[in-house]
């Protein structure tokens, strides 16, 4: 059974991964909307990708012993300036939510709850991923600067787009 403490760290954390998905699914459909259609796809695979997230978390916490809560979420924007914007708001959004999954690693080791401290790694690498591809993602629109062409192969290209970060390299020799 978990601590009621980290029990209540885990519930916020699965509102935030459900918010999460329903942010990219705002963003897949104002993208799909105004014609990137690659841009599009690219965020409703992310926002599956966030439910999945929410539901590792939603198992981990009833396999434990607590009751995951499903809670009302704060809707999404729906509008977004320029596809740039939208894509500075999902960096934005991708730093905030792996400060949460920071904090909520604090919590667990300072409760000695090292099981739930172990579960939290795959957390950890995966929002060092989840940055290192929203930076790269700016770092291409910013190349493409007001370049419609550029803004038509991004659109094309962003659905193959991989990016290793220093988590996912095979450090054995």
């Amino acid at each position: 059974m978990l601590k009621a403490n980290i029990e209540k760290a885990l519930n916020h954390q699965i509102r935030i991964e459900s918010e999460s998905s329903q942010i990219y699914l705002s963003m897949a459909c104002w993208a799909e909307v105004n014609g990137l259609e690659g841009v599009a796809q690219f965020m409703y695979n992310q926002s599956d990708e966030e439910r999945m997230h929410m539901l590792k978390l939603v198992k981990y916490v009833n396999e434990r012993g607590s009751h995951a809560e499903i809670t009302e979420l704060k809707a999404p924007k729906t509008k977004f300036g320029t596809f740039k914007e939208m894509f500075e708001e999902l960096y934005q959004h991708e730093l905030f939510v792996s400060n949460s999954i920071n904090e909520l690693v604090h919590i667990t080791l300072a409760e000695k709850d090292y099981a739930t401290h172990n579960f939290l790694q795959w957390y950890v690498a995966e929002q060092i991923e989840e940055e290192a591809q929203a930076k790269t993602i700016l770092d291409k629109i910013n190349l493409i600067g007001e370049d419609r062409g550029g803004l038509y192969l991004f659109d094309r290209d962003i659905q193959q787009l991989t990016v290793t970060s220093s988590v996912s390299l095979n450090t054995n020799p």
